[in-house]
């Protein structure tokens, strides 16, 4: 962030997920690749790239493209729950 929110190094950094080695096999997805994200609010296309996590489980940052799939309610609380929403990964 301290390149700026515009800069190609914030927006690379917060345009990816994280997968499980695991799930990425069980799709047939490779490193790198593209892949679709839907929520109720919105979908995406990012790249995906292996992380330590547990099967069934995405990562990624807090930035506008997770926003994108987050929507607005804050049920209350002034921001939207990061945490524990479905998300369907689909190939291109």
């Amino acid at each position: 962030m301290h390149k700026g929110k515009e800069s190609e190094a914030y927006i690379r950094a917060v345009t990816r997920v994280d997968m499980s080695d695991y799930d990425m096999n069980q799709l047939g997805i490779n490193e790198g690749e593209d892949i679709l994200l839907y929520t109720l609010e919105d979908s995406i296309e990012v790249p995906v790239f292996k992380g330590n996590l547990p099967e069934s489980m995405l990562f990624m940052p807090m930035g506008p493209v997770a926003n994108r799939l987050v929507g607005v309610d804050t049920s209350g609380k002034g921001m939207p729950s990061y945490k524990g929403f479905l998300v369907e990964v689909e190939r291109p």
